[in-house]
């Protein structure tokens, strides 16, 4: 009799669902109930992995697009073997780039080569145009920044813009990065200078000396330093 009693409770025992069992059953019975939802989600689902796969192919042809025009206009500007005739021959193909892909990576790397380019061909004015875009665009980066900053100083000096030059130099002298601060400094200086204002021209002519061991400017901020004197 007691093999019997074990036998029959270990039957109930059997018959009774354990909780991975229990929790399956209630699945498959939420999703017989829901079927019809859950294949709407799932085709949601899939329809944007679709539409983001197709983004990023658009984003990648795009920038490969862009990436190609930039280098066919620099081979053309580089085969005039001019500034001049560079200029002409390749501005066409950079405003198609400028127009088409200016959200692409190599569109606004374009901004700044094209820039150089108008500067080098005497067109300060274009020059100028494109740097402050070009500022606009890489303002967050520090280095480019720099770089930006001294570029539109220089386009200044050619348009014989000096105070306007000397604020773009003057805000890479008081900036954090080091990169270009002793052109900054030597062309602060000379401004000075020219506008005779020595005090100022020496301590910015001094700053090289002392703060700038291998600077190619330092030979000539000593020597300007005994001028002064």
């Amino acid at each position: 009799m007691a093999d019997q009693k074990v036998s029959n409770e270990r039957k109930k025992e059997l018959e009774q669902l354990d909780p991975f069992q229990e929790n399956l059953l209630k699945a498959m019975t939420y999703v017989k109930e829901y079927k019809k939802q859950l294949i709407l989600i799932a085709t949601a689902v899939v329809l944007v992995a679709v539409v983001f796969s197709g983004v990023m192919y658009s984003f990648k042809r795009a920038e490969n697009s862009a990436a190609r025009l930039v280098s066919q206009a620099l081979t053309k500007y580089a085969k005039a073997n001019d500034p001049d005739k560079g200029y002409l021959a390749a501005k066409n193909d950079f405003q198609i780039i400028f127009t088409d892909y200016a959200n692409t990576i190599a569109g606004r790397q374009a901004l700044v080569k094209f820039a150089k380019i108008c500067y080098e061909a005497s067109e300060f004015d274009q020059s100028y145009k494109y740097y402050k875009q070009s500022l606009e665009v890489f303002k967050n980066e520090a280095l480019m920044e720099n770089f930006l900053l001294a570029s539109l100083g220089h386009v200044c000096l050619a348009r014989k813009e000096f105070e306007e030059a000397k604020q773009y130099f003057f805000q890479i002298e008081q900036g954090k990065t080091d990169l270009l601060k002793d052109e900054a400094r030597f062309t602060l200086a000379m401004l000075y200078e020219s506008a005779n204002n020595t005090v100022e021209s020496k301590k910015m002519y001094e700053k090289i000396v002392t703060e700038y061991e291998n600077s190619m400017y330092k030979p000539i901020a000593k020597s300007k330093i005994d001028e002064i004197k």
